[in-house]
């Protein structure tokens, strides 16, 4: 069985490249972010036509979840319990969604980016994660996949100069903090054991050719439940995504079970 995550950064703009990654790589489940759209505006037909099915999360131009599967969707829920609102009006943002695909709990996340250390939006990143924490503490029992942008570089190692990040989010250590809480209660990166360092890096800002010089940072991740962390036997990046005219800024992240 093979999974992936990928922040598509517009799943209206990019679906051929969707719709080439799932063949490619042959994948049974991919969960998708920042798909920036309203459902009734996606073009599903070609997906459903490859035989996958998906569960959606979406609501305007700005964030949006989603898992595309050819190996069953179930119980799908959109949002985790306790799942923090943002905005003027409070409204809860399409962030998260999960559903039972071929045995595993599958959740598509998109940690909120926190914008500027002390913006009311760092504070609501740290909420959103301390709420999923506690979600996820009920699934570790469980075949568990928590995977998607999670808008933090969790080592120094997972950008391309830490100098440069000395005032920024992503490496605050209450950002990293907060990701490593999910380790200490027992879920596991299964990404770092195949690729880290520059050879991880799953995001490249678009502004100065970053991609080019490979100055990216890792914060796209696969947090696996100890049962399902066991079955896993290869993890990658895929960073030709990440090139040529039309990418993402991100590239996808793949791991196999057995």
């Amino acid at each position: 069985m093979r999974l992936a995550t990928w922040n598509v950064n517009s799943l209206r703009s990019r679906i051929d490249r969707v719709e080439r990654l799932l063949e490619r790589h042959d994948l049974d489940v991919l969960a998708l972010q920042e798909t920036k759209a309203r459902e009734d505006q996606l073009p599903l037909m070609g997906l459903q036509a490859m035989g996958y099915e998906v569960a959606y999360s979406g609501t305007n131009q700005w964030n949006g979840v989603a898992i595309l599967s050819r190996v069953g969707l179930e119980d799908v829920e959109v949002g985790f319990p306790g799942t923090p609102g943002w905005g003027e009006p409070v409204e809860t943002e399409s962030r998260a969604v999960g559903a039972t695909c071929g045995g595993v709990r599958v959740w598509s996340l998109y940690v909120p980016n926190g914008r500027k250390v002390d913006d009311p939006h760092y504070f609501y990143k740290l909420d959103w994660l301390a709420r999923l924490r506690e979600a996820a503490r009920d699934w570790l029992g469980g075949q568990t996949c928590l995977m998607g942008d999670w808008n933090i570089a969790p080592q120094d190692e997972d950008v391309f100069d830490i100098t440069r990040f000395a005032t920024s989010t992503h490496v605050t250590p209450r950002e990293r903090a907060a990701f490593q809480a999910f380790l200490d209660d027992g879920y596991v990166d299964v990404v770092r054991p195949h690729v880290s360092g520059p050879d991880g890096f799953t995001y490249w800002d678009y502004y100065r050719q970053r991609f080019e010089r490979n100055r990216g940072m890792t914060i796209d991740f696969v947090l696996a439940s100890p049962t399902l962390a066991a079955r896993v036997t290869h993890a990658s990046v895929d960073r030709e995504e990440r090139a040529g005219t039309g990418a993402s800024d991100h590239a996808p992240v793949l791991v196999d079970l057995d």
